[in-house]
């Protein structure tokens, strides 16, 4: 049975290449135009797994994700990293003195502003969807029009990449998350990396002794992100991602952040996937 992978947009976005550089090409695919319909379709069990981007290069932490994942108790099993590459595609036979208008994802448009600089006349439009809009011009036969999007998109809906690369920082990198409503079986083999929740009173020095446990017990720490507690102004809870050589170290750690946090929550434990 072919896995049902849930992903925030349509077919030829990042997320869909993620899925299929984490589960391979055999995936059915249930695209989500927002990532709470996302987690809905976790919930629901009209999907199995999720793929989630949860930190940009440019854009840093995507906050919201980290309270999806926390509220609705989902499991972090994976994670990818994926380099992105912003690419003017339209209809064949087009060129770019052809475009009156390019569509995009608010943060693609941003993100390659510079390039369009060199032709004032054409107009960029906010859309849901990077891959979407390519689908769309393909669907409609949208003459005129282009999409900034993954070169995926482009070969799954028989469109011309135009330019390739027009986003103005060449090195930007995604971090995606894979996750589940399962706890992961994931084995001790199998592990070297994973993400905490916890919060701590308001003594001056407690996240710091924190921090010292996780250096004491050899954690190397890759990630903190605080979130505020909404029921309580000026409370925070911390997100952290820690990689680790031996699980022993890694137990070690966990008992002791245990009795010392006010709150404690283990988001999930996999193999850590920067390459």
């Amino acid at each position: 049975m072919n896995k049902v992978i849930a992903i925030q947009g349509a077919e030829g976005s990042n997320h869909h290449k993620v899925a299929r550089d984490f589960y391979g090409t055999s995936i059915e695919l249930k695209e989500c135009m927002s990532f709470d319909i996302l987690v809905d379709s976790l919930l629901d069990k009209s999907a199995t797994y999720g793929v989630m981007a949860i930190e940009n290069t440019i854009a840093g932490s995507i906050i919201p994700n980290y309270a999806l994942i926390d509220n609705n108790n989902l499991h972090i099993i994976g994670e990818e990293y994926l380099n992105i590459h912003h690419h003017l595609m339209a209809l064949k036979g087009q060129k770019i003195e052809d475009l009156k208008e390019v569509w995009s994802h608010p943060m693609a448009l941003l993100q390659c502003k510079a390039f369009f600089k060199k032709y004032p006349y054409i107009k960029l439009v906010e859309d849901v969807d990077t891959a979407e809009v390519a689908k769309r011009i393909s669907k409609e036969n949208l003459v005129g029009i282009g999409a900034i999007a993954p070169k995926i998109a482009a070969e799954i809906f028989n469109l011309e990449v135009i330019e390739d690369e027009i986003q103005t920082i060449q090195d930007n990198s995604t971090r995606f998350v894979i996750v589940q409503t399962e706890e992961p079986e994931n084995g001790i083999d199998q592990i070297n990396k994973a993400s905490l929740k916890f919060q701590l009173n308001h003594k001056r020095g407690s996240l710091a002794a924190i921090l010292n446990v996780l250096s004491d017990c050899k954690m190397s720490l890759t990630k903190i992100q605080s979130l505020p507690v909404i029921e309580t102004p000026w409370k925070y809870s911390f997100f952290v991602d820690i990689t680790f050589d031996v699980y022993k170290d890694y137990e070690k750690a966990i008992k002791i952040i245990e009795i010392m946090a006010e709150e404690f929550k283990i988001l999930g434990t996999y193999k850590n996937g920067r390459r």
